[in-house]
């Protein structure tokens, strides 16, 4: 029986044949050495690619990114380059640290203009720079949503910063998770997803269309950004931006997206990350400009009628900005990843398969810009994506629960502003509505805020502890019905503070003198929902491709897709809290609500006509569908008879 080496004595073994490999390369005999190094299963995973390249190595020099130009020369000759060609690697003095960021353009520049030598030249950039990213070890994480995902070293590295911890701390649905006990998931598993999907939807192109000339710089930016995209958020996400900064500094026009910017430059400077950058040949101020303009597009510069407003990429590669936001058509991987993630937490079934659209993504050229399409038979497919999204609005992002929880943190918030210190840079002290201003005191303010409230004994916390106490014992607002305007006559956001005096001046006759509300006990919510870009289709603006010319766009309107699908996509629904939690006032305070619709000739509320069934007969439009129920139950009953006898 043959003796059994030890793992130990295995792994010397492979370092002494690599040591081998290394003196016969220093020999001249570079090409049978470097046929001996690679692994010879082409099927193996990139993790085993990885680990065989690393323990076959032994020596520094067999790393691809350390090759010089003679050990560069001798793997391309290798894989059956000309002398010429080779030639030419050596005049420029290409090495393997700069070969994974040549594109086709560099070749011609270099001379090498043949097509097929390009395109196998490529072919070889490629699989050095997939060799040489999974040498420097992936980190994976085992995802809920996407399975086992890689990150790149340097996505790694902004991982483990405190400003990207931060949002573990940051519920993806804020107070949503209030009433889906699932919804616990956090911005720092989303952002992970959506950097995780970008990188294949870019990498998938690169297979696909190699003149794209998409290179491991470009990927590796479209990567951070999506990593990165939602850095700015604050406490419980869209109610911050959403709801509590508008009402605690008025006049402020400011978006997460800024903010993520702003986080992103800090998180660069306070942990060093530029040599970081540059070791992974990323190009400073071209490519940092790159990520933010892909998290936040310069929409000022474009108003000012810029033909091309960006500095990060050229119009050649303008559909690098379609991926991570797509300010375009607004199918983009975030999108896809919180559809999937939050339908898997939520416990709602997701109808859009983002898969499909990756494997019929192409990139072609409409007038001078390069636009990301699909095939004209995923139009349905993205018809579904709108429509779910709209689902979740309706469902779970627009709750009626749901909003008047985060209405009352932000009425908690509101009161406990002036009494919160957030000490940021230079020892500054900062309060919540005020610390976005300081990216050092932003990145303490999280969802912690809440239990920092809460578990406060300060009596000048006491109302908003109080409110806090009431969500938590679930003592809520009574919701007291929903409706809508008739088109044309939506409520705009300044008339938004006078709804609640509008409401009390409806008082109506029916009511007893006794019961007298105020402004302030109602809360009026106006909830504009969409398919993400206002009145739009936003199929109106995405480019299809058909099988017969993949090169050639071509646009898709709806009446060429199906009768069935919605006529408008937009509308606005109005909700009404009151505050109090007497049922009397409640009962009296539904009626005020009902006739101020009735005023306002808004929708019937649908429960309309068992709260306040002695005003709903005298609104004549909400009854017409009554009567012609009516008239159509005496018509079969004749019908009936008549077939009777």
């Amino acid at each position: 029986m043959g003796r059994v080496r030890s793992p130990r004595k295995r792994r010397i073994g492979a370092a002494c044949s690599s040591h081998q490999s290394c003196r016969a390369m220093s020999n001249g005999n570079r090409e049978g050495a470097l046929k001996r190094a690679r692994p010879t299963d082409d099927f193996q995973t990139p993790q085993k690619r990885g680990v065989t390249a690393a323990d076959s190595a032994g020596s520094v020099n067999f790393h691809p990114r350390s090759w010089d130009t003679e050990q560069l020369c001798a793997f391309l000759q290798a894989q059956g380059l000309e002398a010429a060609e080779l030639q030419c690697f050596r005049e420029h003095k290409i090495t393997g640290s700069t070969v994974p960021y040549l594109t086709e353009s560099h070749l011609e520049k270099m001379g090498i203009c043949a097509v097929g030598v390009k395109e196998k030249l490529l072919i070889c950039v490629r699989k050095l720079a997939q060799s040489q990213s999974y040498i420097h070890i992936t980190k994976v994480f085992n995802d809920p949503i996407h399975g086992h995902i890689e990150m790149h070293p340097l996505l790694v590295r902004i991982i483990d910063t405190p400003q990207f911890q931060r949002l573990r701390y940051i519920k993806q649905l804020g107070g949503t998770y209030y009433v889906f006990p699932g919804a616990s998931h956090n911005r720092f598993e989303h952002s992970l997803g959506v950097s995780h999907l970008a990188g294949r939807l870019v990498q998938a192109l690169q297979e696909r269309q190699p003149e794209l000339n998409i290179d491991q710089r470009d990927i590796l930016c479209v990567q951070i950004a999506g990593l990165c995209h939602d850095l700015g958020h604050g406490p419980f996400s869209h109610m911050f931006d959403g709801r509590f900064i508008p009402l605690a500094r008025p006049g402020l026009k400011w978006k997460h997206e800024q903010a993520s910017i702003q986080m992103f430059e800090h998180l660069i400077d306070s942990n060093n990350l530029k040599p970081d950058m540059e070791k992974y040949g990323l190009k400073l101020e071209e490519d940092i400009h790159f990520i933010k303009e892909q998290i936040a597009s310069p929409v000022q510069e474009k108003s000012r009628g810029k033909e091309w407003p960006y500095c990060g990429r050229f119009k050649n590669k303008s559909f690098l900005y379609e991926i991570v936001a797509n300010k375009t058509s607004g199918i983009d991987v975030d999108k896809w990843d919180y559809f999937a993630r939050d339908c898997h937490h939520l416990g709602i079934q997701n109808n859009f398969d983002y898969e499909r659209f990756i494997k019929f993504a192409r990139v072609c050229q409409v007038k001078d810009m390069m636009h990301i399409c699909t095939r004209d038979k995923e139009v349905g497919n993205l018809y579904d994506m709108f429509h779910t999204r709209n689902c979740l609005h309706r469902r779970a992002y627009q709750h009626k629960v749901s909003n008047i929880i985060e209405t009352m943190i932000t009425d908690a918030f509101l009161k406990a502003d002036p009494h919160i210190k957030i000490r940021g840079s230079g020892g500054k002290v900062f309060q919540i509505s005020t610390a976005l201003e300081d990216m050092e005191a932003y990145t303490k303010l999280t969802d912690e805020i809440f239990l920092k409230i809460l578990h406060s004994d300060e009596p000048e916390l006491s109302d908003a502890r109080e409110i806090l106490c009431q969500i938590q014992q679930r003592k809520l607002f009574k919701c007291l019905g929903e409706t809508q305007p008739p088109e044309g006559k939506e409520i705009k956001k300044e008339d938004y503070e006078g709804l609640p005096a509008e409401i009390v001046n409806s008082k109506p006759m029916t009511i007893s003198q006794d019961v007298e509300l105020k402004a302030e006990d109602f809360i009026v919510d106006v909830i504009d929902m969409d398919y993400g870009m206002k009145e739009s289709n936003p199929i109106n603006n995405v480019h299809f491709y058909c099988k017969h010319d993949i090169t050639r766009p071509v646009k898709i309107r709806k009446e060429q897709v199906s009768k069935l699908l919605p006529e408008k996509f937009a509308e606005q629904i109005i909700r009404v809290y009151c505050k109090k939690t007497n049922e009397d006032i409640i009962e009296a305070a539904t009626k005020y609500f009902v006739q101020w619709c009735m005023d306002k000739d808004f929708t019937k509320p649908q429960n309309g006509d068992v709260v306040a069934p002695e005003l709903t007969p005298m609104k004549k439009e909400w009854n017409k569908d009554d009567e012609n129920q009516d008239s159509n139950r005496n018509i079969s009953g004749l019908n009936c008879k008549v077939k009777l006898f």
